[in-house]
């Protein structure tokens, strides 16, 4: 497998009236084409600072990111994020479609791909309604939907599920598993929850308290497709104990600084 972003010595800075700010210090990461890499750490570790970085909405203040481009007329990334971003004003089709129509697809073509992926999530009957009429995980699904038809090469995810209620976070959970393993997009996914982070990816990066860097990696032994039913399994627990060992002293670090 190629390597498809790489963030070399990536540093963020912020200035405040007492003194500097480092919210990323010499972070360095490698991830390969078509792996699904979370990213877990404590609050205000920089986690969401960095996939902002690699979504091009903000720069780094010293070190190198590249995303390596693949197909020509594809977009290089898409981000997904917890408050789902979605457009009041337009319709759950209109909205999935949206990055369709920025790229000039017809309206045909953006109804047809729409229609597709809302079938995908489940949401294929709320096509005509809006944002307001729909629940939380009906809202996220829309936002997973509009990520995915516009067909990136890299989808960047920051929380996506975690404003969710836990019994629907594990349906749309198991929906990204089997959404991601048909595509096998690269995908860049933070969160808080160590059990997550194993069930949906390949590896996991943990990251430092403040100033964020990279402090370990664990690779995800289990084989896919995978679905809810592995995090009953003996090796699961083993290993969320193990990431809780190598992560707990940084919650810690974080929680004295408050």
């Amino acid at each position: 497998m190629s390597v498809k972003i790489q963030a070399i010595g990536v540093t963020k800075t912020y200035s405040s009236p007492k003194e500097l700010v480092y919210a990323l210090n010499d972070f360095n990461l490698e991830v390969e084409e078509g792996e699904f890499l979370c990213i877990v750490g404590p609050s205000g570790c920089g986690k969401s600072t960095f996939l902002r970085i690699l979504g091009g909405l903000i720069k780094p203040t010293s070190g190198e990111v590249t995303l390596i481009p693949g197909k020509d007329n594809v977009p290089l990334q898409n981000m997904v994020f917890q408050e789902y971003a979605l457009f009041p004003w337009k319709t759950v089709m209109d909205n999935v479609g949206f990055g369709l129509q920025i790229r000039g697809f017809s309206r045909r073509e953006r109804r047809e791909i729409s229609l597709e992926w809302l079938r995908k999530v489940g949401l294929l009957k709320f096509a005509d309604s809006y944002p307001h009429q729909l629940s939380g995980g009906m809202k996220q699904r829309v936002s997973i939907a509009r990520a995915f038809a516009n067909n990136p090469e890299i989808l960047l995810m920051d929380e996506p599920l975690g404003a969710l209620d836990a019994q629907t976070r594990i349906v749309l959970q198991e929906e990204l598993i089997r959404l991601w393993e048909s595509l096998r997009k690269t995908v860049v996914y933070i969160t808080h929850s160590i059990e997550e982070a194993i069930l949906l990816g390949d590896r996991i990066v943990l990251m430092t308290a403040y100033p964020g860097t990279k402090k370990s990696e664990f690779l995800v032994p289990f084989k896919r497709p995978r679905d809810f039913a592995i995090t009953s399994a003996p090796e699961f627990g083993q290993l969320t104990y193990s990431i809780w060992q190598d992560l707990q002293g940084e919650v810690r670090k974080t929680l004295e600084k408050q």
